[in-house]
């Protein structure tokens, strides 16, 4: 496809909408926005352009992607449903839950996407500039953070060029993500059982609550869906966690009645703090401080998925 100056800045209107359908069309790459964090799209169903994928983000060939789909009837063409998954569907999508179930035979999507698995990861977003991407496009979109492999994940279009700069073809424009954590992945197993293997905004309880059974833990060291490394959403610079004060050296991220540099929330709100934890990370890395000291989050709620994210972080 023809390159122009890159990486393209497209509003989020109907024109911009439409370069970035086009542009997905001939195999490039995009990143745009969701609920949860910026994504970089590409079609899911051919392999040089979920190559392109893994060579900008630098990412491990190993480790999968999640294909964001625009309904449930385009993810049925994908993917095998059993009963526990159309109603994890009727109750969380669209929204920031993605769902790991068994590849259909013959299914239009590049083997890299699934890293070669028997499985492959399905979110439908709720995001109106991702899902008119999606329609717009007419395609199934691989779209995993759209920053460099293990570094902290974009919620502003801004992040997502500091990032990948050049390496991606264009980023639309839809100012700052809500949730500001990535989805929560739950893996359905064809035994019955379940798993969370990326905490994320929707909490355990929720899911729980649908499906009736209590989740089983993660054995498998197994690479199943994005999130799972250990390193990952790292600023840079060594992290330090639970630190009520900050030293000379370190700059400090607080939390409630933790003040530090910044706060990801003064009032002690979760849900504020899980939309600013990640552009604090980044304002974390570009200070003149060589080390970062995040105060304590509870673990309750979305706790537990900021939690996820600053103790990869810090590994």
């Amino acid at each position: 496809m023809e390159r122009t100056s890159r990486p393209e800045q497209l509003a989020a209107n109907s024109a911009g909408l439409a370069r970035a359908a086009t542009l997905l069309r001939e195999g490039g790459l995009v990143a745009v926005p969701t609920e949860t964090v910026y994504g970089l799209t590409a079609r899911a169903d051919r392999d040089e352009s979920v190559a392109a994928i893994y060579r900008a983000k630098g990412r491990p060939s190993f480790n999968p992607l999640i294909v964001h789909i625009a309904d449930l009837e385009a993810a049925q063409r994908i993917a095998r449903f059993d009963a526990r998954a159309l109603a994890l569907a009727a109750a969380f999508w669209p929204g920031a839950l993605t769902m790991v179930l068994p590849l259909k035979e013959g299914a239009a999507i590049a083997s890299a996407v699934t890293a070669g698995l028997p499985t492959v990861a399905l979110r439908c977003p709720a995001h109106p500039i991702m899902r008119d991407v999606i329609v717009e496009s007419g395609l199934p979109l691989a779209g995993p953070s759209a920053n460099r492999s293990g570094g902290v994940s974009p919620t502003t279009a801004a992040h997502v060029v500091a990032s990948l700069g050049d390496r991606i073809d264009a980023v639309v424009d839809g100012g700052a993500c809500e949730a500001g954590l990535e989805s929560t992945i739950v893996a359905l197993r064809e035994d019955g059982r379940w798993q969370v293997l990326r905490p994320g905004p929707i909490p355990v309880a929720r899911i729980r609550d649908v499906l009736g059974t209590e989740p089983d833990a993660v054995t498998s060291h197994e690479i199943e869906a994005p999130g799972q490394l250990a390193s990952h959403y790292a600023p840079g610079k060594p992290v330090r966690l639970d630190a009520r004060e900050a030293g000379a050296d370190e700059f400090h991220i607080g939390f409630g009645p933790v003040e530090g540099h910044v706060s990801l929330s003064p009032s002690g709100d979760l849900a504020e703090a899980a939309s600013r934890l990640y552009a604090l990370l980044h304002e974390s890395a570009t200070s003149e401080l060589p080390r970062v000291a995040v105060a304590p989050v509870p673990s309750e709620g979305i706790g537990a998925a900021i939690n996820d994210r600053l103790r990869r972080a810090a590994a």
